[in-house]
């Protein structure tokens, strides 16, 4: 069908007549500019032009208006924990496909997808390589090449698409959170449900409600020892008070001018944990000139900055007349950030670093919860002795146990990365040593970081420290920290104490770091380093020394601390364009293992029985052409009473398989000892280890039982049990199942796990007083319908128990937003 806004087409260049754009300026309204790939895709079918009238007049009103949204581009990018069910899925939906008569091709996906194997095990791959023969439009970034948002920053991205003859803004959603960290180059991009985005890949458009956007104004400059690192623990502090969740972020002013792309991309990595959607940079001189120094093509360049300047999308961040209209505008002042890390438990309780010592004394003693360990005055001063490797050695509340420079927040930022290995140096110069129990560990971004870290001659100090490169993807950030020695954890049980695990990531949750790391703080690498030598965080850096060289000196952090000019003068030095160019050039072939795999060509994948890691999903059984209604859910159990801010990582967790859990009875049943187990992220496509991998965490806080932990009642018993088992016995009873939860269910991680699992456990409907939005969309995907309570409303309100049973009236029109009635 045609579009009825082609009359606005015209060309970029009189030169270059085919390659066109639509021109903004001719509707003389600016409103429409940030609707214009649904405008391209206007096509009064899918997107009818009275939709973006609507749309329109919903930003002066403040109406909410749903609108299908459409992506071009490289459109998706896949992570590999949500690569690996959305392949299986693939798979699966072609032998569905073939029972009902029809052509297994036509599960095809029509949405490029970028998939990056962040890290796999070979029976993984072996999927993958038969996906990237299998599927049309489906490009597989093999092992070893980075992590999925570094790789899209440094390579994938475009900022201007140049596709079929039109140019227009580059614009992805990908299947994990942290695809925001594109937005700080200027490409809107936003995370999404690994089951939302099979739909995307399907060819179907993403439909959202027009968002809010918040205005962030940046101002000043950062002080000289202040990190991006910290400016984005403020930041996101700042913005979970504002409240911003379902909301868009645009920065700007004067400000932002001051952060490099890299420092861009560090605040908008970590929108998940500030609650928004987007966290969006507009392009300027500064993005353009990343372009160049990553070693994108100069041509393109070229016409992306022109392009830019004939839609008036290209931003001068100190003239305020260019600043937009926003629903609210904060500010931020960059000189009053401070070095600081945020911790014990979640990414938003920012803590200075010099109060980092007194907040953790606070933290100990303080009731359970968030901020708080309870742990008994008596207590605090705890030692326990322990061997390590024939030395001996002691262990107390706050003693580092785990010091990682991981996640994609941090590993893309030169500046960071660099001032962690100059600091190394001087540390080592200096006569400092880690305690070698601790487990360190370095798990960079792409292999650019590898390149410039041993170009500039700081990599072998990083060594020396212990902080060795274990591999590219996400590692300690995830779970995947690997085990603690044995003689450590025996000690931390002992002593009952809280250990610490000190990480540049982006997640800090309870269960999800380690098991045996109660604490655990976001700080930036420079900051990892220092905690490390120092083996505590009950340690003042003002006033105390990082440690006692071999000839008696005391070293302090600001003996070794690297100015600001020091890691710039590096930074221009080693971070150059051949760099970039060098490593990606030889991406998708540089891995000599994937290369020589030798997968199936078939068009229906070969499940392999005897496999523990891959295994056809029971989604699609006894699916049937016709449309099934929705039905009402009658006398449900609750299986699990939640309060405030569980995660996907409590929901489902990724880290090491316990071994008295539900999925190790299952894989010890298969012949596996528990040394074989690996974690429950390794095998996200097997179902059978994720349904009782469901409500594993081992944080876990229900309130129906009395203590931390993975359990539930089953109430036609009165047992308590395995919160597997239960769900299992519910289910041989033809009993359906809901959830009760507080604020912020589902927050976190964008896993469709944490909406599958609950839907194989026989799990209906979830009452919750907030949802986190992607968390949200996969519920809705698995037909796990997500309830909410009235305003002014809760469980505590209502007088609810749990032990009561739900009957919850769904009639057929059912619609988002309608009420639902609910007896009990």
């Amino acid at each position: 069908m045609s579009n009825p806004f082609v009359q606005i087409v015209e060309p970029l260049d009189a030169k270059q007549p085919l390659k066109k754009f639509f021109n903004l300026s001719k509707l003389e309204d600016a409103r429409y500019g940030i609707m214009l790939i649904s405008l391209m895709n206007c096509d009064e079918f899918c997107l009818l032009p009275v939709w973006l009238q609507v749309s329109v007049l919903s930003l002066r009103t403040s109406a909410e208006f749903v609108l299908p949204f459409f992506l071009l581009s490289h459109c998706l990018i896949i992570f590999y924990y949500s690569g690996v069910p959305a392949v299986v899925d693939f798979a699966a939906m072609r032998d569905a496909v073939k029972k009902l008569g029809g052509d297994p091709e036509n599960i095809n996906p029509i949405c490029p997808a970028d998939l990056v194997i962040d890290h796999s095990i070979q029976q993984n791959t072996l999927l993958f390589q038969w996906g990237s023969q299998a599927f049309k439009n489906m490009r597989i970034i093999p092992p070893g090449s980075g992590i999925i948002h570094q790789v899209n920053l440094e390579y994938l991205a475009r900022v201007v698409m140049d596709q079929d003859g039109y140019y227009y803004p580059d614009s992805v959603v990908g299947t994990d959170s942290h695809t925001t960290m594109v937005d700080g180059l200027g490409v809107l991009g936003w995370g999404v449900g690994g089951i939302e985005a099979e739909a995307v890949m399907l060819g179907q458009p993403i439909s959202m409600v027009l968002p809010e956007v918040v205005g962030y104004k940046l101002l000043g400059n950062p002080q000289p020892l202040v990190t991006s690192t910290d400016i984005v623990l403020t930041i996101t502090k700042h913005l979970r008070q504002v409240g911003v969740v379902g909301k868009f972020v645009e920065f700007f002013g004067p400000g932002v001018a001051q952060l490099s792309i890299a420092d861009r991309a560090t605040i908008a990595n970590m929108c998940p944990e500030y609650g928004a959607t987007a966290a969006y940079f507009p392009v300027d001189d500064i993005s353009i000139g990343y372009l160049v120094q990553t070693g994108r093509d100069k041509e393109k360049i070229l016409c992306t900055k022109k392009y830019l300047e004939a839609v008036g999308m290209l931003r001068d961040f100190k003239n305020s007349s260019q600043d937009p209209d926003f629903t609210q505008v904060v500010e931020l002042d960059l000189h009053t950030v401070v070095p600081c890390c945020s911790g014990p438990k979640r990414p938003q309780d920012k803590v200075a670093v010099s109060d980092m010592k007194k907040d953790f004394e606070t933290c100990l003693g303080a009731k359970q919860g968030f901020k708080g360990f309870q742990i008994a005055p008596d207590r605090h001063n705890s030692v326990i002795k322990f061997n390590f490797e024939g030395c001996d050695f002691e262990l107390a509340h706050g003693s580092v146990v785990i010091a990682a420079i991981t996640s994609c927040t941090n590993t893309s930022n030169p500046s960071v990365m660099l001032g962690a290995g100059l600091l190394a140096k001087k540390a080592v110069e200096a006569g400092l040593t880690v305690k070698p129990y601790i487990k360190t560990s370095l798990s960079p971004g792409s292999g650019v970081v590898t390149y410039y870290l041993r170009e500039s001659g700081v990599m072998s100090y990083l060594s020396q420290l212990g902080f060795d490169v274990v591999g590219y993807g996400c590692m300690t950030c995830i779970g995947n920290s690997g085990p603690l020695p044995d003689s450590v954890v025996e000690a931390i049980v002992q002593g009952d104490l809280v250990a610490v695990g000190v990480l540049s990531g982006n997640r800090n949750f309870e269960g999800r770091v380690h098991p045996n790391t109660r604490a655990n703080y976001l700080a930036s690498p420079p900051l990892v380093i220092a905690y490390a030598i120092a083996g505590t965080v009950r340690i003042d850096f003002e006033e105390e020394p990082l440690g006692i060289n071999a000839s008696g000196k005391k070293i302090f952090l600001k003996d070794i601390w690297p100015t600001r000019n020091e890691i710039q003068a590096v930074e221009r030095q080693f971070v150059i364009p051949g760099m970039f160019k060098e490593v990606y050039q030889k991406i998708e072939t540089v891995n000599e293992s994937w290369n020589a795999l030798d997968a199936p060509s078939d068009k229906l994948y070969t499940w392999n029985p005897k496999s523990t890691y891959i295994k056809s999903p029971p989604f699609f059984d006894g699916l049937t052409l016709a449309l099934q209604t929705p039905k009402t859910i009658e006398d449900a159990y609750v299986l699990l009473n939640f309060g405030d801010s569980v995660t996907t990582d409590h929901i489902s967790p990724a880290g090491n398989i316990a071994r008295n859990s539900p999925a190790a009875r299952y894989l010890t049943s298969r012949g596996l000892t528990p040394r074989e187990f690996n974690s429950y992220g390794s095998r996200r496509g097997n179902d059978a280890v994720m349904a009782r991998g469901t409500f594993a965490n081992i944080r876990l806080v229900n309130k129906f039982i009395d203590k931390q932990g993975p359990q539930t009642v089953h109430f036609p018993s009165g047992e308590t049990l395995d919160v597997f088992d239960a769900a299992e016995r519910y289910k041989q009873a033809g009993h359906p199942l809901i959830v009760l939860a507080g604020k912020e269910y589902g927050a976190g991680s964008s896993r469709d796990w944490a909406a599958k699992g609950p839907f194989l456990l026989g799990v209906k409907a979830v009452l919750a007083e907030s949802y986190e939005r992607i968390h949200r969309s996969n519920l809705v995907g698995m037909g796990v319908i997500p309830l909410q309570y009235l305003p002014g409303e809760d469980a505590r309100t209502l007088g609810l128990t749990g032990r009561e049973r739900y009957t919850i009236i769904i009639p057929e029109n059912l619609k988002p937003q309608m009420n639902i009635q609910i007896k009990v």
